[in-house]
């Protein structure tokens, strides 16, 4: 096999041209045939014809003189797209941090595996990472952001197995190792960053929701912080340290009180994490007579922001109460 340039008189013009030619033998000697015409060739086809000499010897080789032409393709801007993008950096380092935190493992040896098609372990990680990445409903998790995210491929679960049912019945097997999952999270997390809890801040806000909520008992008109006093809504309870790193939750009726959510959760956090000598921090929401008087009795220590009607209930002896005022914060032993 070897090349063959070719030329044609056109319009007074001499054309140059290849030709891939093959020799063989026959009985009355050798002959040759074209086994492709290969015609004019742009840059791109030279670039092969050149390889092709290449491979097949030194002779075929310097049929082509050697050239400063830069080699280069024309591309046609508008025939290019880019399709099935997706989203990797986020899951990817979620699926790190996950194992960092050997929540894997966890969700391995605590959720127990039946019958179900995708074990409930990988449907709460696709919980955790879609979350984690994009911050949304269940119903948007399964319709839209997991299909177009890295998460198909980097946990072996197709999207169409994550769908909002499946969603939902993985919470639903995870809520019972609520306690559990919080110890857990906040061993590994002293481990790795060195946090410390000696001071813990409280807090309470609300989310609403839209229908009737038949189902959830704790679905309840309420204050309403989202001002949809039209809507039934539950009430969720947060502990964060000084950092704000989460410590524990919990889901009230949407028609309780701050107030009567302290006692609580103070003693849920005592529960998973022992007593210790802690400061509680909250707002003036969470006091009431009875409030001050648990933290008393308990040898508790906490700063509260306290109504100006109730300062002179209170001694600084036993407690820090903390005036908000308009313009400034000071001490009741200053007044």
């Amino acid at each position: 096999m070897y090349l063959r340039r070719c030329y044609r008189e056109k319009d007074g013009k001499r054309h140059a041209y290849w030709a891939l030619v093959e020799s063989y033998r026959t009985g009355r000697g050798p002959r040759q045939r074209v086994v492709a015409w290969l015609g004019a060739m742009d840059a791109q086809g030279r670039m092969g014809v050149k390889r092709c000499a290449a491979n097949a010897g030194a002779e075929q080789a310097e049929l082509f003189a050697a050239s400063e032409e830069t080699e280069w393709v024309e591309v046609d801007a508008r025939g290019v797209r880019v399709e099935r993008t997706r989203r990797f950096g986020g899951p990817w380092l979620g699926r790190t941090l996950l194992r960092q935190l050997e929540l894997d493992r966890f969700l391995d040896e605590s959720l127990s595996r039946g019958r179900e098609q995708v074990p409930w372990p990988l449907m709460a990680m696709v919980l955790v990472l879609g979350r984690l990445c994009y911050p949304s409903s269940e119903l948007h998790l399964a319709e839209s952001f997991y299909e177009h995210s890295a998460l198909a491929d980097l946990l072996g679960v197709p999207a169409e197995k994550v769908n909002d049912d499946r969603l939902y019945r993985a919470l639903d097997a995870l809520l019972p190792h609520k306690k559990k999952l919080e110890q857990h999270l906040q061993h590994k997390l002293g481990e790795l960053f060195d946090l410390d809890y000696d001071l813990l801040l409280y807090d309470v806000t609300s989310t609403c929701f839209e229908g009737e909520a038949k189902g959830n008992p704790l679905a309840q008109r309420g204050y309403s912080r989202d001002h949809r006093g039209d809507c039934k809504q539950v009430n969720l309870a947060l502990v964060v340290n000084r950092c704000g790193m989460p410590v524990g939750y919990e889901v009230f009726a949407g028609n309780r009180h701050d107030s009567t959510t302290l006692e609580e959760m103070i003693r849920h956090i005592e529960q998973l994490h022992g007593r210790a000598q802690r400061i509680w921090v909250m707002d003036r929401g969470m006091v009431s007579e009875e409030n001050v008087e648990f933290l008393k009795q308990g040898g508790r220590r906490y700063i509260v922001g306290t109504p100006k009607s109730m300062l002179k209930r209170y001694g600084c002896s036993s407690c820090l109460a903390v005036v908000c005022c308009r313009r400034r914060l000071r001490c009741q032993s200053e007044r």
